[in-house]
């Protein structure tokens, strides 16, 4: 499955049971997109796709090896948080995290930033512990073509500040 426009897709591809395996090129140098993904006033633009009734309501990180995260939103008049602790992080390359939700633990995401020169291409890694896990959390990717979209309009602005 694909969206998004045709120069820069978002590729979504379910690998087995429990992964999928989602890519994109974004049209920024690797340091800009990584610095996206690892500040949390930077994430709070670009985060939630806009046209889904949810409002991120505070955004924590602390991204480093055995740091956290906690991300609390407002959907459908109540409030519910993802949190979960960054296992592995090498600056404009790597970031691993857990989402520890789950009461069997939930997804372990990873990304890769593939530096392309003043492109960067994403390749993101949701591994989760069993096919059951991954069907509950299935469709939350379907709003990743549109965040992404929303990135590469952030990674734009970042590109004429720098």
């Amino acid at each position: 499955m694909a969206a998004g426009n045709k120069k820069n897709e978002t590729k979504i591809e379910r690998k087995s049971d429990c992964e999928f395996v989602i890519t994109r090129t974004f049209d920024a140098p690797v340091r800009l997109v990584f610095e996206a993904w690892t500040r949390a006033e930077l994430m709070k633009k670009w985060w939630v796709p806009r046209s889904i009734p949810m409002e991120l309501l505070s955004c924590e990180t602390d991204v480093r090896v055995g740091g956290t995260y906690r991300f609390v939103f407002r959907h459908d008049g109540g409030e519910m948080a993802f949190h979960g602790k960054y296992l592995e992080v090498v600056p404009n390359e790597r970031i691993v995290w857990t989402n520890d939700e789950g009461e069997e633990g939930g997804q372990v995401t990873t990304l890769v930033f593939e530096d392309q020169g003043e492109k960067t291409l994403l390749v993101m890694t949701e591994r989760y512990p069993s096919k059951e896990a991954l069907e509950a959390g299935a469709g939350a990717e379907q709003g990743l073509p549109e965040q992404h979209a929303q990135l590469d309009a952030l990674l734009a602005t970042m590109l004429q500040q720098s």
